[in-house]
This record gives structure tokens, C-alpha cells and sequence, in this order.
């Protein structure tokens, strides 16, 4: 959410009169991330967020700015994408596609508790359930296709350890893809990048409230269970060392199967899909450090970080699926 491309404020009047949203009262940027432009827009009828495209392409998008109207109709708590005079929820603006979306109330929990995890384990499971009929595909842009062009790419950063570290668990990951158990496993479009700093909270950190799940713009069609393993591997951790909150992590999972009960395969490939949802952070957070596109603001993350989440989902157990 780096700011790649400027607004100005014509610019963002000029985007208005497609919509019937209000009128103009102020524009700023959001400086955090680093895929897309985004700005906090404020009318005189609300309050939403402006969001540039710099990767995704007007083709690709229509999944993404779909899928969240499609949720929000369903009453998951998620940006609303506003629809223009001409009934088209898609923009163009300095040659870059762009959307308006509903800013939903709260802020991002840094230090989620066992309650946060059990609230947006319970919304992820609603929005996994809510999507079972979504009629657009798209395939998950940073799946095992994208692991496989991009591990080349960053090998010459790689010391010997992380080399054959992170090669070797791309081939265990391309044998489970071609797998019955894989084959077997649920799945539909989903999030793939539920991070903490993607989802807000209101309410106070004693008495959480949802208020939604945010940045759709890595959503994809995957497995469930890879969505649910990227969140577990963010919320419930210990950040320093990457090792899974057992607390945490049990609720997550308790939770999210109050909604949605796991599968027998999914009991299976539990284990090694909570690799695969480390080593595409780590590939792709490798990439972001070492090959960054140019940007006004850019703020990559640490890459060490998911290197040892990876070692550790590989040294030590992780709790079993609930039954």
C-alpha cells in the first residue's frame, strides 16, 4: 500500500463525478506496504478508500473487486467496492486501474489475544463458506507456479543453508501438489494474505469487535486450508523466533471449525500446507528485498522473518486439525 502513483486533489474530484458518493472533502496517502497505490478519501457522505493498481491488471481485477461485492452481499465484513453512474466498479486514472471501497471502522491489532484470533478465525471460515458460489475464477497469482519462476530469481541472495533450505521444500511442495490427498482437499477463492495489518478491529483490546478483513488484492482460488495456515503463521506466533502460540493457535483452529468442520484430507496435508504458507512469504518477501520496484515509499519486509517460521513448522510439531 506504498504510494507508487501521486493524486492530487483534481484528480480525485474528477474521479467523483462517476459516483454518486458525495462530494470531495480530503485525500491522503497510505504509506504502509508495497504493492498498491491507496488513499484514505474522505466525502461528504463517507469515508472510503482509493486504491491504484500497480501490479494487477484491468483483466485480472474484476475477480478481486468482484469478490468483495459479492462477500459484502452477503454480510462478511469487508470493503464495500462502490459502483459508478455507469454501473462499472472499475476506474482508470493515470493510466493505472483503480476502485473506491467503504473504509470499514477500526484499526489492525499488532498484539492480537486468543479472542482476536477466535473472532477472525470465525469470519474466515463465513468467508470461505460465503465464496462456495462465487462464479469467477482466478488462480492464486503467488501459488506454486509463481514459487517455482521466482526461487531462481533470489538464489543468488541465498547463503548454502537457505539455498538448499528453501529448494528443497519447493519439491516437496511441487510432489504434494500432484497428490490425491491434495486433490481432495476443499477449495474455493479465498484471502491468501490474512495478515494481522489486514484485518481491523474496533472496540478495545480487552472487548474486540470485528470490523472487517481488508486488501483483497492477493485473493485467489486455493485451497482453504493454505488460507487458514498463512493467518495461523502471522497471528499465532511468537514474532521473534516464528514458533506457533499453541494457546493461539488452538483457538484459531477451534474456531474457524465451529463454522466450517475440517476434512480427512485436510487432517493430512495440514502439516506440510503450513510449510507451503511460510515458504511463499519467505519467497516473496526475498523477492520484495532484493529485486524492489522503484517507489516514493517503500518499506520491505524483513525476509528472515518467515526463513524461520519455515525452519520451525520443519523442526517441530504442529497441533492436529480439531475433529
Amino acid at each position: 500500500m506504498a504510494v507508487f502513483t501521486s493524486v492530487s486533489e483534481l484528480d480525485a474530484r474528477e474521479l467523483l463525478e462517476h459516483y454518486t458518493i458525495g462530494e470531495f472533502v480530503s485525500l491522503r496517502g497510505i504509506t504502509a506496504g508495497i504493492e498498491n497505490t491507496n488513499y484514505f478519501l474522505s466525502t461528504t457522505q463517507g469515508e472510503y478508500v482509493l486504491t491504484l493498481f500497480e501490479v494487477l491488471t484491468l483483466e485480472q481485477l474484476p475477480f478481486y473487486i468482484e469478490l468483495m461485492h459479492h462477500l459484502a452481499a452477503k454480510g462478511v465484513p469487508v470493503p464495500e467496492p462502490m459502483t459508478r453512474r455507469d454501473g462499472k466498479r472499475i476506474c482508470v486514472m493515470h493510466g493505472k486501474p483503480c476502485s473506491i471501497v467503504t473504509r470499514l471502522r477500526g484499526g489492525y491489532e499488532p498484539e492480537p489475544t486468543v479472542e482476536h484470533c477466535r473472532q477472525i478465525a470465525r469470519t474466515q471460515a463465513q468467508a470461505h463458506l460465503a465464496a462456495q458460489d462465487f462464479p469467477l475464477e482466478q488462480p492464486n497469482l503467488r501459488g506454486l507456479s509463481w514459487w517455482k519462476t521466482t526461487v531462481p530469481q533470489v538464489l543468488p541472495f541465498l547463503d548454502e543453508s537457505q539455498s538448499e533450505l528453501i529448494q528443497n521444500v519447493l519439491q516437496e511442495q511441487s510432489r504434494f501438489a500432484n497428490s490425491d490427498t491434495y486433490r481432495a482437499l476443499p477449495q474455493g477463492p479465498a484471502h491468501c494474505d490474512l495478515f494481522r495489518d489486514n484485518v481491523l478491529f474496533a472496540g478495545t483490546s480487552e472487548a474486540p469487535q470485528m470490523g472487517g478483513i481488508i486488501d483483497f488484492y492477493f485473493a485467489g482460488c486455493d485451497t482453504w486450508l493454505f488460507d487458514v495456515a498463512v493467518a495461523v503463521n502471522d497471528w499465532c506466533i511468537d514474532r521473534l523466533s516464528g514458533a506457533l502460540n499453541q494457546e493461539k493457535a488452538l483457538a484459531w483452529l477451534e474456531s474457524y471449525a465451529q463454522v466450517r468442520p475440517f476434512t480427512e484430507a485436510e487432517h493430512i496435508a495440514w502439516p506440510i500446507l503450513i510449510q507451503a504458507a511460510a515458504l511463499r512469504f519467505w519467497i516473496s518477501r526475498l523477492y520484495d528485498f532484493y529485486l524492489p520496484r522503484p517507489a516514493q515509499t517503500l518499506k520491505p519486509h524483513d525476509p528472515r522473518h518467515f526463513e524461520r517460521v519455515l525452519r520451525q513448522r520443519r523442526d517441530h510439531a504442529v497441533p492436529a486439525l480439531p475433529r
